[in-house]
């Protein structure tokens, strides 16, 4: 069910910029998703605690989340996880 929600995770300057500075991971994501499904998914694939998660729909038809963790999950821990670091 998360891969159906969670796409894939974007990987740009700015990303890696929010990442240290507000703990904050950016997916692209489902269109159809919302913001409590991406934060549950989120929740149950990496067991972290999300605080917020907003969302937008880019020009180009893609849907991003920015997927603010508690401060005890560091987003630096999960983009290495995934490869991203």
């Amino acid at each position: 069910m998360e891969s159906e929600i969670l796409l894939y995770p974007l990987s740009t300057e700015k990303t890696l910029r929010l990442m240290e500075s507000e703990n904050q991971l950016v997916f692209i994501v489902s269109l159809k998703a919302r913001k409590a499904n991406i934060k549950q998914a989120f929740e149950e694939m990496f067991k972290v605690k999300v605080v917020q998660v907003n969302t937008l729909v880019t020009p180009k038809g893609k849907k991003k989340a920015y997927i603010k963790l508690s401060p005890e999950h560091l987003a630096l821990d999960i983009a290495t996880q995934l490869g991203m670091m």
